[in-house]
């Protein structure tokens, strides 16, 4: 088994939702590797400068490609293009998500559906539909990002919710008919991770400076919230050969969110606990 930084060299990844947040540092592990990435997103500015800087930083490189994930024709040409820049393919990391409005059901539009099928459901099968034939003739593997939401449910996120269980229960399916052709697939689900997806739709208790913003961190056992690249590690694990046993398996990077209920430790007067000598990232 070859060190993880020399497996990757000449390897190739594409990574949709690729300028920021999750996807954005799963671009950097896979850089950092010395992948070649091809980042897949809609924000131009935003995917142009962060490829332009994990090229720079190397040891691999990453290219911006713009890509709409809810048009799955986009998705092929997005495809497409790797394998024409690189000649190969060797994982695909389905991540581009869409959050829409935290709110009870009956306040949710069709619109804000359709989107959210689109984006998290079409978006993820076009992904492993147009990557799936030239993964087949590497070994590669799928990484599908779901969501710790996807298996306890939120309030107010109903259908986020659903789409993300949904996204799990597809990737153990795909597994199952992928395993006979050497391709493993296997999903993430990410608990509380700074990024910018929903962030205008956050309660506003938790976007203000003051100690509720503090509390919104302290949702998991572990005391802050995860960040991109540590999603972006365990990416790169399921990609590697270190995990070459591993596929439909649904990978848990919560800090502990599920092992329990509520906020873990606002009772900081039982375990004494001050939330305001807490040093700890905050959202």
């Amino acid at each position: 088994m070859l060190p993880i930084c020399e497996e990757f060299k000449g390897k190739v990844v594409i990574v949709t939702g690729g300028n920021k947040g999750i996807g954005g540092g799963c671009a950097e592990a896979f850089c950092r590797a010395g992948a070649a990435v091809v980042a897949g997103a809609r924000d131009r500015k935003s995917g142009v400068a962060l490829a332009e800087s994990l090229t720079a930083a190397g040891p691999g490189s990453c290219k911006f490609y713009y890509c709409d994930v809810s048009d799955h024709l986009q998705v092929k040409k997005m495809v497409e293009y790797a394998v024409e820049t690189y000649g190969r393919l060797d994982c695909i990391v389905n991540n581009a998500g869409y959050l829409p409005k935290r709110a009870p059901l009956d306040e949710i539009s069709t619109d804000d559906f359709e989107m959210l099928l689109k984006t998290n459901m079409i978006g993820v099968f076009s992904g492993c539909k147009y990557a799936l034939p030239h993964l087949r003739k590497t070994g590669g593997s799928i990484i599908n990002i779901g969501s710790v939401l996807g298996t306890t449910g939120q309030d107010g996120s109903s259908l986020y919710c659903a789409s993300k269980g949904a996204i799990a229960a597809f990737t153990k399916s795909v597994a199952m008919d992928e395993a006979r052709n050497g391709v493993r697939v296997n999903v993430i689900l990410p608990g509380n991770i700074t990024s910018d997806l929903g962030k205008e739709n956050r309660d506003p208790k938790f976007n203000d400076q003051g100690e509720a913003k503090v509390r919104s961190s302290l949702i998991q056992w572990i005391r802050r919230a995860g960040t991109p690249l540590e999603i972006g590690w365990a990416a790169l694990y399921l990609a590697s050969s270190m995990a070459s046993f591993v596929t439909g398996a649904e990978f848990l990077i919560s800090g502990g969110f599920e092992l329990g209920n509520g906020f873990h430790l606002y009772r900081d007067e039982t375990a004494g606990l001050h939330l305001k000598d807490l040093e700890i990232p905050i959202l």
